[in-house]
């Protein structure tokens, strides 16, 4: 019998991973044919950022080379990117007139970044932080520009400004909210962030509403005007506000997409798309329960569902996924999982070690941890977590368990600490 024709549109992480899954279950039942618009294989996205500071190289974070594809017999593409799908006759069509016939369809088109629609953003020296080619790009005008501005104080925002600097640079962090990283600290944990950045030489301009890029009457951006009327110098502006779901060929083709396509190619729990069960949609792409994923767990925890529907045992389920997110920017070390902001009906437990630059913040709720964030020092991250997942009882380590997992299991398993309870939410220091 001939093998049904499975074609993968994107070379990413998440579509590559689930390759990799469906090769280890069912490895001769598809002829596998992938397009990718890079002109290269699957690489680690997120070691882009090592790249550019100079630790790294673009041949160290290949994922799959070249030799990958070729053993297990499957058809690559690069530099082609899919401009159609043909849902009638089940073939989809690249740029350069390429098609390729499937029975299943991938969709792993990841997502773009979100360039703000101000005057200038088309001028020269004005580019996302995406691709090795964006990487590249960075590295070339480092060489000969001095002055750089990153928007966004999101992670890879930060990522950007640090290699920049490293590079020779001065860079002007712009971020519009009162602190870094807001989605994954809370506001004392940014703040110290911040300060530990600008100890290394970056400078911040918080709250800044971006009005326009100015040109230098070549063509090139020279600085960046704000609505406050203040302009910093700019010979790179790098734009770092954000992603989102690359929708564009899905809806074309009549894919029904969450929130207008701004939130994904909507799929069922199998990660087929609603609209056409013949097609599939995995990671940054993909809205599941109306949510898209950024973070590479869950993606993969995607990845291994689908290759268990391409493999016909239809027993898999992607029932979502309860995320926490690790982070080393520039050296310090981040964690955060949960409701770490609290709220109503939450009390707080708090760490400070200003000397050591540690905070660490537990929200409970009732008798169970609900969240944390962790400054400085994430040695018990992946417990907390696993605490919040399962739901546990920690009414008995109250005390103790700011402290993490080794001084915890110091208690006798029956004996419970006595602790008076809050009536109130409340912050409660146990470390000044």
């Amino acid at each position: 019998m001939s093998k049904l024709k499975l074609v993968m549109v994107g070379n990413g992480m998440a579509g590559v991973r689930a390759l990799e899954e469906l090769l280890k279950i069912a490895p001769d039942l598809y002829e596998v044919t992938v397009f990718g618009a890079e002109p290269h294989p699957n690489y680690n996205r997120i070691m882009l950022s090592p790249v550019l500071a100079g630790e790294q190289t673009i041949a160290e974070i290949i994922l799959n080379p070249l030799s990958w594809y070729a053993e297990h017999g499957i058809t690559l593409h690069t530099g082609k990117q899919i401009v159609s799908i043909d849902r009638v006759h089940r073939t989809v069509t690249a740029s350069d007139g390429t098609t390729a016939h499937y029975d299943r369809l991938l969709l792993a088109t990841g997502s773009t970044p979100f360039v703000l629609p101000v005057p200038g953003k088309d001028l020269q020296g004005v580019i996302a932080y995406r691709d090795i080619a964006d990487t590249n790009a960075m590295i070339e005008t480092a060489r000969t520009h001095r002055h750089a501005v990153v928007i966004g104080g999101g992670l890879l925002g930060l990522e950007a400004a640090n290699g920049l600097k490293l590079r020779g640079m001065n860079v002007t962090v712009v971020h519009i909210a009162p602190w870094l990283l807001e989605r994954q600290l809370d506001e004392e944990a940014g703040r110290m962030l911040q300060d530990a950045l600008e100890a290394r030489g970056l400078a911040f301009k918080m709250g800044g509403q971006t009005e326009a890029l100015l040109d230098d009457g070549q063509g090139r951006v020279k600085a960046v005007q704000f609505k406050d009327g203040s302009v910093v110098p700019a010979d790179l502006v790098v734009m770092a506000a954000g992603i989102r779901p690359n929708t564009a060929l899905a809806k074309s083709a009549g894919l029904l997409c969450a929130h207008d396509g701004r939130g994904g190619i909507a799929v069922h729990d199998t990660l087929q798309t609603l609209t056409d069960p013949r097609i599939y949609a995995v990671g940054e792409c993909a809205a599941h329960r109306g949510i898209a994923y950024g973070l590479v767990a869950p993606l993969y925890e995607q990845g291994k569902v689908l290759a268990n529907h391409l493999a016909m045992m239809g027993i898999g389920r992607y029932q979502g996924s309860q995320v926490s997110t690790k982070l080393k920017v520039t050296g310090i070390d981040l964690f955060s999982a949960g409701n770490f902001m609290g709220g109503e009906g939450t009390e707080t437990l708090l760490l400070r070690d200003p000397m050591q630059g540690v905070y660490k913040k537990l929200v409970l709720q009732g008798r169970k941890l609900v969240g944390a964030c962790l400054y400085g020092d994430t040695t018990d991250g992946s417990w907390y977590f696993k605490l919040i997942q399962g739901g546990q009882d920690v009414s008995g380590w109250r005390q103790r368990l700011i402290f993490g997992e080794a001084l915890v299991g110091q208690l006798p398993a029956a004996t419970p600490v006595s602790v008076a309870p809050v009536a109130t939410p409340a912050d409660v220091p146990l470390a000044a």
